[in-house]
């Protein structure tokens, strides 16, 4: 089995800040917002705000793909960053990749297009607080919000949010805004800590894109094998092994791995090697985890893996020369 779920910390106590234009102490109810990104992330959250009764007054929208997003915030007129950040009097919401966001935030820190009380807030996963520095020097509040869910840019996003988790990283006395933001857009914190923001973003990377490169792989072998509908064969096998994996762990792996069926293996590998010799590392790389993951939590017997074991590594040797 999987380790244990670690206990939720407590709810923080509410403490005092300054947000914009309001009161010490004091959150508007409706709070003015920009968006700088309308991608596919920033026009899904940007118009989940403005339904649970935030005023967004400006978006950005550079590229033609981001100004047909823009349908999402009809009221919206779309500005530049330096327009967006002006106007956002209360949340400067910044939904840009990841490898713009240090630019985007240091450019408009630097141009002075932020002030003291606003909370500026990035969409990223893989940063923290850290890339929010500049923003905060000249004393905006800094907030990472990251939605654990994958966007497409289209109205059928936002019924997808009600539940989801968002990583949040944020000043101790900014936790009770986040926390509202977040139950705004119907979701649940998750407080991942400044350091621990890359192995959250890891996490979420190796499960989700990983698992579309895996259904893909798995797609094209059975193409290979002559399926001509291979999504229809993985469908309903692929739904039930992810939420059986979701509700029990390590006891729902089943297959030859598990099992140390090592002739099984052998002749996997063989035919892939043949047929598709691309395939052969990332089989190897994940059954050597599977096989190591199956021995720790006692579906398989370390004398039963044995044989497996060695099948793995010869073809390791192999696949290395």
């Amino acid at each position: 089995m999987s380790a244990p779920l670690r206990p939720r910390p407590a709810a923080p106590r509410r403490a005092a800040v300054t947000v914009g234009s309001a009161r010490p102490g004091v959150f508007p109810r409706s709070l003015t917002v920009g968006v700088i990104g309308t991608g596919r992330v920033g026009a899904v959250l940007g118009a989940a705000l403005s339904a649970a009764g935030h005023r967004v007054v400006a978006a950005t929208g550079g590229s033609r793909v981001n100004r047909n997003r823009l349908a999402l915030l009809p009221d919206v007129p779309p500005g530049s960053a330096d327009v967006v950040a002006r106007a956002a009097t209360d949340l400067l919401l910044i939904a840009v990749p990841d490898d713009a966001l240090a630019r985007v935030v240091t450019t408009l820190a630097d141009g002075g297009l932020l002030h003291p009380g606003q909370v500026v807030a990035h969409t990223s996963g893989a940063h923290g607080l850290a890339v929010l520095d500049p923003a905060a020097a000249v004393g905006a509040r800094p907030l990472a919000l990251h939605p654990a869910m994958t966007f497409t840019g289209t109205p059928e996003d936002l019924g997808r949010l009600a539940g989801i988790s968002y990583g949040v990283t944020v000043p101790v006395d900014l936790r009770p805004l986040a926390a509202r933001l977040v139950a705004d857009l119907g979701g649940v914190p998750e407080w991942i800590g400044e350091t621990d923001r890359p192995l959250y973003h890891a996490a979420l990377a190796h499960g989700a894109n990983h698992l579309v490169t895996l259904v893909n792989e798995a797609a094209d072998r059975l193409r290979d094998a002559g399926v001509t509908q291979p999504e229809k064969v993985l469908a309903p096998l692929l739904r039930a092994a992810l939420e059986n994996a979701l509700h029990y762990g390590d006891e729902a792996l089943t297959g030859p791995v598990s099992r140390g069926d090592a002739g099984t293996v052998e002749r996997h590998l063989a035919r892939l090697a043949a047929t598709a010799p691309e395939s052969v590392a990332p089989y190897l790389a994940l059954a050597r985890r599977t096989a190591d993951r199956a021995i720790a939590s006692g579906r398989l017997a370390p004398a039963d893996a044995a044989s497996l074991l060695g099948v793995l590594a010869d073809t390791q040797g192999q696949v290395a020369r």
